[in-house]
């Protein structure tokens, strides 16, 4: 049967066919896939979030697929399909956690978040090593944004609690001065749990500027032009900085063609 989808009736009655057809793949046949695009359907045209949740859930727990797990984590960190509207950020790692390591690059990002956020409820602990390691995952699977936290971690370093205190830290803003930026810190390696490593952060930005995230290239300009992690090269500062100009204007232009179709400008 065909369908006029310019026409009302017709649009309803495809999305009600739609919806049938995916309530059988998922419940009559098991596909894991269908069972997501349940949950898509679901969520998008029926806005039934509740419904939603049960399914991308179930699809993660009884089929280890692993976008479900990615979404219910989602749902999860922002109280989404609940009673309550209290999100549950102990819930949402446990199910990004799930989704990493059924290799979803966004599922390891969000782990990777949580884990070297320091706002984290008590009962989810810090652990900053493992954070470095989800979001090292999720760069190697592609994740744009993955690469440039990694980078932006190896541009600061990240102390061990015990040396994580102000008078440290000022020491070490101090050695790291442009006029003093090719010092070796006053601190043994040890003392860091993720290293300053301006090779490295250049490495990761390079990698981030590539996968097109803006302000991995904007930091890529700085870098060729300050001749930090990389020799300096005022040509390479601008073809990156008019890089992530294009970038920003792309981002500007679809938020007012969402603006203009009704869409979350978001």
């Amino acid at each position: 049967m065909s369908f006029d989808l310019k026409n009302e009736a017709d649009v309803k009655e495809y999305l009600e066919k739609l919806g049938i057809e995916y309530r059988f793949g998922c419940y009559s046949e098991k596909k894991p896939e269908v069972c997501h695009l349940l949950g898509d359907y679901l969520e998008g045209i029926k806005k039934d979030f509740d419904k939603a949740a049960k399914v991308y859930r179930s699809n993660c727990d009884d089929y280890g697929f692993a976008k479900s797990c990615l979404k219910y984590g989602n749902y999860s960190f922002l109280g989404k399909g609940r009673a309550s509207d209290k999100g549950d950020p102990v819930k949402a790692y446990q199910y990004y956690e799930k989704g990493c390591d059924l290799n979803d690059p966004d599922a390891c990002l969000h782990s990777g978040l949580l884990l070297v956020s320091k706002s984290i409820p008590k009962d989810l602990k810090r652990d900053v090593p493992k954070a470095f390691e989800y979001l090292k995952k999720s760069c190697e699977m592609n994740n744009g944004n993955a690469c440039f936290y990694l980078s932006g971690m190896h541009i600061s370093g990240i102390l061990k609690e015990e040396y994580n205190t102000a008078k440290v830290k000022q020491e070490v803003e101090q050695k790291d001065k442009p006029s003093s930026k090719n010092q070796t810190s006053s601190l043994p390696a040890a003392a860091y749990v993720v290293e300053r490593d301006m090779q490295k952060a250049f490495e990761f930005a390079y990698k981030a500027c590539e996968l097109r995230n803006m302000y991995a290239c904007a930091n890529l300009s700085q870098m060729y032009a300050k001749g930090d992690g990389i020799a300096k090269d005022e040509k390479k500062a601008e073809k990156y900085k008019q890089m992530a100009m294009e970038m920003q204007d792309e981002i500007k232009t679809q938020k007012q063609l969402n603006f203009q179709q009704g869409l979350n400008p978001t």
